[in-house]
């Protein structure tokens, strides 16, 4: 596999996700009969803050994912980057979408999300100047 298909993995993959979060919006929507907004329903507020944080983080990491597979990074840091970065995707996602208060998933979903996005901009910057 070469760097820009391993990029592109992670574009598809990440694209999966968005998709599936936006149909969890809409199924509470015709569940709640809610049909803007969040009528004032917590589980309508998190399943639209977890498609809502995922659309704020998720387009830079692929942007900068693309980018490394452009300028022929290691495949094996790709995957690194785009796996870890998925992963806490999935946690925030469950954490978020099961409980509005804190829990494990929302944390450590949140932790490892920063971190992949700080290492992918970190690889961005250094693939770039060397």
């Amino acid at each position: 596999m070469t760097a820009l298909a391993a990029a592109t993995l992670y574009a598809g993959l990440f694209g999966l996700l968005l998709l599936i979060l936006k149909i969890n919006v809409i199924r509470g929507r015709m569940g709640q009969n809610v049909m803007f907004g969040d009528g004032g329903n917590e589980a309508m507020q998190r399943a639209i803050r977890v498609q809502g944080n995922a659309v704020e983080d998720v387009p830079i990491v692929v942007l900068g994912l693309i980018g490394l597979g452009l300028l022929d990074a290691p495949v094996l840091v790709i995957h690194a980057l785009g796996a870890t970065f998925l992963a806490g995707r999935i946690l925030h996602a469950a954490g978020l979408g099961g409980s509005s208060g804190t829990s494990p998933g929302r944390y450590f979903g949140t932790l490892v999300c920063m971190i992949a996005m700080l290492a992918t901009a970190a690889a961005c910057l250094w693939y770039a100047v060397t």
